[in-house]
């Protein structure tokens, strides 16, 4: 047989293909004081790699590496690992990382940055978390692939990452993952989700328990959006219009619009003409007559501290985006969407809506440099690599097929996983000031809940004067704290 006719060496075949990646976690040791004693905690930060069982043409390949996704987990120093809660804690986007609820609310530090009107200047600071939820549970921050430091592996597409179902799947391993190597299937867990976290949360839920057999304790869901149709101006009829009227009451109270007047006292006349007198105006369109007209245009005017002529000339239909340019135009500024509390310099007067968020603008620099110091410096992790707060274009090309000519939904979801199982208990977390996920469009989910009426024992709902991340307002962020530290502790089932 001639040299060119000898078989392959296998050796040969496979010399070139790259090492399989490894777990890149790096471990410290921490203590921290708070006002019921020390903490002593470990930290595991770095990037844990996500496999899969590859099967191609119903024959089984072994196991493939997908991804390394990013993951910091704290646990406290010897805990009993069947009494101590775990809470598994993402944001949302779609295409966000973690970075908000770890350095905000839930992680052992926390940013120092200020609040609206009264800012820190660069390059900001960074603090202890004495009202860390740790004092409690365990907590494991995952930033989904494309997003902070995950990546997928190599010759695997990020595309494959980026849709409703595949998050949630890959979430799920991830959290699968973790708890079979920590030994922790019998530990009481959480998921903590904010803004679209509180989707994949839903999603999340169901899929643990049904597909996994990972049964809950809590859901913590902070912003929270289950109905993408609350929010749909343009295809949702005039429903969002009417969801949004208590946010704009609320932030027009905030801008001195209702002098003489509480907060509660505005939200409660603004819910009350939504429920009821705001969609009938609406549903009338041109049958409204004059009188009928002149009066809803001088209510939604006094609510939502617009003139009656920009009311009027919007044929009483109030889109948020637009909502926030024109509100303060007078004053040359445009009111935050995520905490309509901040305030930025229009970039023109005559603008239809404004040109950024300035709330947004007031956040990510603090966020990002306090987590990639801390992340470095504190938590040893060597890797240089870009850190992206959000995963570049993630948002724009995040697949929704499941819900083709639809609008996302997934109260059928979080309805089937309480159902299933009676001591899952979910705790809802509002911002009076949020106009991306506003708290009367998140109520009105949750009324939608398929469940029977004893499980509404389950749902808690807690409001703050703030906005999408309420933590940004310290006497929300420490009040907030202390409220999902008791749900925490109460649905333990220990």
């Amino acid at each position: 047989m001639s040299d060119d006719a000898k078989p392959a060496d296998p050796a040969d075949r496979n010399r070139h293909d790259p090492p399989p990646p490894i777990d890149e976690v790096v471990t410290t040791r921490h203590a921290l004081e708070t006002d019921d004693g020390t903490l002593a905690y470990t930290a595991r930060s770095g990037r844990v790699v996500l496999w899969d069982e590859h099967v191609e043409d119903d024959v089984f390949r072994g196991r493939r590496a997908r991804a390394q996704v990013a993951v910091t987990a704290y646990t406290l120093d010897d805990a009993d690992p069947t009494e101590r809660p775990v809470t598994f804690a993402f944001n949302g986007g779609p295409g966000s990382a973690s970075v908000w609820l770890h350095m905000g609310l839930l992680g052992p530090r926390r940013v120092v940055m200020g609040d609206a009107g009264a800012l820190a200047a660069p390059p900001y600071g960074i603090a202890d978390n004495r009202e860390t939820l740790l004092a409690v549970s365990d907590l494991v921050f995952i930033d989904p692939v494309s997003t902070g430091r995950s990546r997928p592996a190599e010759g695997q597409k990020a595309k494959d990452f980026h849709g409703f179902t595949a998050d949630i799947e890959s979430v799920a391993e991830i959290i699968r993952q973790w708890v079979t190597a920590e030994g922790r299937w019998l530990s009481p867990k959480f998921l903590a989700g904010e803004s679209y976290g509180t989707t994949r949360a839903a999603g999340l839920a169901q899929h643990l328990q049904g597909e996994l057999g990972m049964y809950l304790n809590g859901l913590l869901l902070i912003s929270s959006v289950l109905d993408f149709s609350t929010a749909n101006f343009e295809r949702g009829g005039d429903r969002a219009h009417a969801l949004y009227l208590p946010f704009y009451a609320a932030t027009a109270w905030q801008h001195g619009f209702h002098e003489g007047r509480s907060l509660e006292e505005v939200v409660a006349e603004a819910h009350e003409y939504a429920a009821r007198d705001y969609p009938y105006v609406l549903s009338r369109g041109a049958r409204l007559t004059e009188e009928e007209r002149s009066a809803a245009v001088a209510r939604l005017a006094r609510l939502t501290g617009l003139s009656t002529d920009y009311v009027d000339r919007a044929d009483l239909r109030i889109e948020h985006w637009r909502y926030f340019g024109e509100l303060l135009r007078d004053r040359g500024l445009t009111v935050g969407r995520l905490d309509s509390r901040f305030t930025g310099p229009a970039a023109s007067g005559i603008a239809e809506h404004m040109d950024a968020d300035p709330s947004m603008d007031a956040i990510l620099g603090p966020y990002a440099a306090a987590y990639q110091h801390y992340l470095h410096h504190e938590l040893d992790v060597r890797d240089t690599g870009p850190y992206h707060v959000f995963g570049k274009d993630v948002i724009e090309h995040w697949s929704y097929k499941e819900f083709e000519n639809a609008p996302v939904y997934v109260i059928d979801r979080l309805s089937r996983a309480m159902r299933q199982n009676p001591h899952l208990a979910v705790h809802f977390a509002y911002g009076w000031f949020d106009g991306a996920t506003p708290f009367s469009a998140a109520e009105d989910s949750v009324a939608h809940l398929r469940i029977p009426e004893p499980l509404r024992a389950n749902l808690e709902h807690r409001y703050y004067e703030a906005g999408h991340m309420m933590y940004v307002h310290e006497p929300s962020r420490v009040a907030q704290a202390a409220d999902l530290a008791d749900f925490v502790r109460r649905r333990s089932g220990r």
